[in-house]
């Protein structure tokens, strides 16, 4: 892949995406996004290509969907129509995912390659405001949400070199997912209703072992996370965040760039690793 114009390595990022309604609404996670596109140009150039894993995009084995391009897929029901009526029409990357396909192997994992395509909302939400023109090739990479954090950790690993070549890798899940909480008083809560202890309690702690590069303790968290269970009765919305964390590198500290709450109980923190997540911290952080 052509390096050239390119000023420095890509941090990767892991995004909370949120309901599909973030599409419509918006509320303050997406202008941090819309912001978010900007900046990574600005800084880091613009991407070659986008790599994402996301939580509603998952496998019996670790594949890249590599058709040409993709189109969103309305992935949800009961929704606002005007919902159905957005668009994100992408190119594919299927000459990067054959380059993917080696780096796997070289690392000793069997990654697939289909020639299909497709966006779930985990994917076009957030890249609707990230990078609105829709004219970045994007390759979706289906995850095997059975594997285990450490499994995940490995394959983003894999992936580590591709944010020295221009291409941005994103995690799309949510730091917290227990979507029961949300009608646990027979009503969905108001958006910005109070946070949930037990949500503060689990987002407080990440973002203290993230800080410490307590890897370990990260990897074990469903056993040693304060309210783990409660949080993600089952974790592929969570499993992402260990994909890009692998590609940015265990040297170096998880930034969180973004912290912010829907309906009291649903995260939409972001995350971002590498040796470039404290400079975009930096850039990102309140004036």
């Amino acid at each position: 892949m052509d390096t050239s114009n390119h000023p420095s390595p890509l941090p990767s990022l892991f995004l909370s995406h949120g309901s599909p309604m973030t599409a419509l609404e918006g509320h303050e996670t997406g202008q941090f996004w819309r912001q978010l596109g900007a900046s990574l140009d600005a800084n880091y150039g613009r991407p070659r290509a986008i790599v994402v894993v996301s939580a509603h995009t998952s496998a019996r084995q670790p594949l890249l969907l590599a058709a040409a391009r993709h189109e969103a897929i309305y992935d949800f029901g009961g929704f606002d129509p005007r919902l159905y009526e957005l668009r994100y029409d992408a190119p594919g990357a299927p000459a990067l995912a054959q380059e993917i396909h080696g780096l796997a192997a070289a690392a000793g994992l069997n990654l697939q390659v289909l020639p299909q395509g497709g966006l779930d909302h985990g994917i076009w939400v957030p890249l609707r405001s990230l990078y609105p023109e829709a004219d970045i090739p994007v390759l979706p990479l289906a995850f095997v949400a059975s594997q285990s954090p450490a499994q995940q950790f490995a394959l983003g690993a894999a992936l580590r070199s591709l944010s020295e070549q221009g291409v941005l890798i994103i995690g799309s899940g949510s730091l917290t997912h227990n979507l029961s909480l949300l009608f646990t008083s027979g009503q969905m809560p108001a958006y910005d209703a109070r946070e949930l202890p037990a949500s503060a309690e689990f987002r407080t702690w990440w973002a203290q072992r993230s800080a410490a590069l307590d890897w370990p303790t990260l990897l074990d968290y469903r056993r040693q996370a304060p309210h783990a269970v409660a949080m993600h009765p089952s974790d592929e919305h969570l499993l992402p965040w260990y994909v890009a964390a692998g590609a940015g590198g265990s040297e170096h500290v998880p930034q969180r760039i973004h912290s912010a709450l829907s309906y009291g109980c649903l995260a939409m923190d972001a995350y971002a690793f590498g040796p470039q997540a404290e400079a975009l911290a930096e850039r990102l952080a309140p004036p």
